[in-house]
Parts: C-alpha cells; structure tokens; sequence
C-alpha cells in the first residue's frame, strides 16, 4: 500500500466517525427498542396477550432467555414477570 492510499483510507473513517458520531446515542436507543419490541413478540404468549407466529418463535426462546434478564431489569422489574421463566 502507497502512503497515498493509506491516507485516503484514515481520511475515510475519520470521515465516518465524525458523521457517525452525533447520531451514535440515537442509533443505540433505536436499536435497544427494536430488540424489546423484539423480545416483546418473543414472549408476548406468556405475558397472556395472543401470538400468531407464535410456533416460529419457540425456536428462538432458547437464545431469547439468556437476554430477558437484562430486559425485565431495564423495564423496572426486579424479578422476571413471567412465573415460567425463573432468571434471577
């Protein structure tokens, strides 16, 4: 690689960072809401409000508990909701 083109390529990502980076906080939030909606769906059976897909969701429960214990603690539940569910 010249000196030229790994220049080019810092300019690049500093480019990046600096259009990235007063939007970095917003595109957590977004992606955070997405995956309670996410696990909203997932769970939603449990909670007593009706699933229709819920036969391809129970594929997913498996990797789905081991992130409801930080979703029920950042929705200010001390303990899991759901009395299937024991993740505390």
């Amino acid at each position: 690689m010249t000196k030229k083109e790994w220049s080019l390529k810092k300019l690049l990502a500093y480019y990046e960072e600096v259009l990235r980076l007063p939007h970095q906080a917003e595109i957590k939030r977004e992606i955070r809401d997405e995956e309670d909606l996410f696990l909203l769906l997932c769970f939603s059976d449990l909670l007593g409000i009706p699933n229709p897909v819920s036969y391809y969701t129970l594929e997913l429960y498996p990797e789905m508990i081991e992130r409801f214990h930080d979703w029920h603690l950042r929705m200010g539940m001390e303990k899991s909701p759901l009395t299937g569910i024991r993740c505390c």
